[in-house]
């Protein structure tokens, strides 16, 4: 998720051609991704809305291919070694299972590392197959459709303003 691309691909910016001032997306999808990302054109609000250290939780669900136990689920609690440091969700729910081996998991991280919850799912040796993220602190996708965008309501914008500590 992207403002332009070189190779022309579709981007977030596509949607936005008329806009004057700058936007900045909060947080990223990967092309295999999908789900709610937040812009906005206050780069203070980025910044803080996509720092870890504000503890602002991203919710995504996943199908996963593989079984997944309660052992499993543990372990990205406990915390996962990744290539760039130890990773870990802070709460995970196992959805349902569809058969032993395929699993719909909702997981809550609070920082936004490159492919984080791609990387801790297949660090357990299973395989993602889709990857929705629904929350974005207090934000949720609710029913919107994908290609959809709207504007965040008063309530909304204060929920978000005390989770991040944004004085108003």
């Amino acid at each position: 998720s992207t403002m332009s691309d070189p190779e022309g691909r579709d981007n977030l910016g596509d949607y936005f051609k008329d806009r004057k001032d700058r936007l900045y997306h909060v947080g990223r999808l990967d092309k295999d991704s999908e789900g709610l990302i937040l812009l906005t054109n206050d780069g203070e609000f980025a910044h803080r809305a996509t720092h870890p250290s504000y503890g602002l939780e991203k919710h995504y669900l996943v199908e996963i291919e593989g079984e997944f136990n309660k052992q499993l689920s543990d372990q990205l609690l406990q915390g996962v070694r990744l290539e760039d440091g130890l990773a870990r969700a802070i709460k995970v729910v196992h959805a349902r299972a569809v058969s032993r081996n395929h699993h719909w998991v909702e997981i809550t991280i609070h920082e936004g590392r490159y492919h984080i919850i791609r990387r801790l799912i297949e660090s357990l040796g299973l395989k993602v197959l889709r990857l929705i993220r629904t929350e974005f602190g207090p934000i949720g996708i609710g029913d919107m459709k994908p290609g959809r965008h709207r504007i965040l309501n008063s309530p909304e914008l204060l929920n978000l303003f005390k989770v991040l500590n944004i004085k108003q």
